[in-house]
């Protein structure tokens, strides 16, 4: 009986070891809070469990692990094993997937925001970079154009626009500065304490950040149609960790992006169909900006960031050009089929 009980009980002690040596536990870096902007995030955690049998799962954490211009840094080191950040807080780092931020690119919805950066995600100069940190980039966080939030009277005329501080990074900061304001890069949990502290007279984000971030609660307009632009916001994982994922459990992973992503479209979808409610609900005016004003800030932005992007990239041994038309080639097919 005492051989019987030894035996069973280390075949519960191997067992027990198989299993948790089959277990794989990720650590996942974004911040803010749960909102549209990370339900790919959390949808494919869900996804990613439920394949596996629960033999991996994800701890998907609001701020916890890092900082977010600092999680690029985490990934690297293998502070942790996923993050999200975004290409204009350290676009020195992040060169290549800059070219999704150009403004006025001609994007009309997230399906080709998720197209055109899955193309340049795709390419080898991204793929190059990101390993330089030791991430592979995983999926896009599309989000729709950027548009801005301010207090006072609505800035609706390009004459308006000279000298206001406006919260855009990367290229819609210079998009702005093109027709004389003045960009700041706070990141987006800063945003509401510059807009409270007069730090800026008005915001650029998309819909989703400016009902997180809290900037909407303080704005008296919105602008519904500049569209200049918006950021664009990878999802990253290290690589070591990529790699020593078993085939099962890789292939979990890679099969979950798609409907991670189609997830995270149909939930945006469903807040820009409330966005009217919500601007009437808390007193927001919403501005349309007159076609021609736009005109003439695309004219003023647009060819001359991108001449200066594909000039710059060029000189750093960057396919600036090829990048460039890329962009272009693919969002003409997502057009096309859409």
């Amino acid at each position: 009986m005492n051989r019987y009980l030894s035996g069973a009980a280390a075949a519960a002690i191997s067992f027990a070891f198989v299993s948790e040596a089959a277990a794989t536990e990720w650590n996942v870096s974004v911040w803010g809070k749960r909102r549209a902007f990370t339900e790919h995030v959390e949808k494919l955690a869900e996804l990613v469990s439920e394949k596996t049998g629960g033999e991996f799962t994800m701890n998907v954490s609001y701020g916890g692990l890092s900082k977010n211009r600092e999680n690029l840094d985490g990934i690297s080191i293998g502070a942790f094993e996923m993050a999200q950040f975004c290409a204009g807080y350290h676009p020195d780092k992040n060169r290549v997937i800059t070219v999704l931020e150009l403004p006025f690119l001609g994007v009309e919805n997230l399906e080709q925001e998720v197209a055109v950066s899955s193309a340049v995600y795709a390419h080898p100069a991204a793929t190059e970079e990101m390993a330089q940190w030791n991430a592979k980039l995983l999926m896009t966080s599309p989000m729709p154009q950027y548009n801005l939030v301010g207090t006072g009277e609505p800035r609706d005329e390009l004459a308006e626009f000279e000298g206001m501080r406006v919260r855009a990074t990367g290229g819609l900061g210079e998009a702005f500065k093109a027709v004389g304001a003045v960009p700041t890069s706070v990141t987006a949990t800063e945003a509401y304490q510059a807009m409270e502290g007069g730090v800026v007279d008005t915001v650029a984000f998309a819909q989703h950040a400016h009902l997180s971030f809290g900037t909407i609660n303080q704005a008296d307009w919105w602008t519904a149609n500049l569209n200049p632009g918006t950021v664009n916001c990878p999802v990253v994982v290290n690589i070591d960790a990529y790699e020593s994922l078993s085939d099962e459990h890789r292939a979990a992973l890679d099969s979950s992006v798609p409907e991670a992503i189609d997830h995270y479209l149909a939930n945006y979808a469903e807040l820009l169909k409330r966005w009217d409610a919500v601007l009437e609900e808390k007193g927001v005016t919403k501005v349309e900006i007159d076609p021609a004003v736009i005109a003439e800030f695309r004219s003023a932005a647009a060819e001359p960031a991108k001449d200066a992007w594909i000039a710059e990239m060029e000189a750093q041994g960057l396919p600036g050009q090829e990048l460039y038309d890329l962009v272009v080639t693919t969002l003409e097919e997502a057009k096309g089929g859409s």
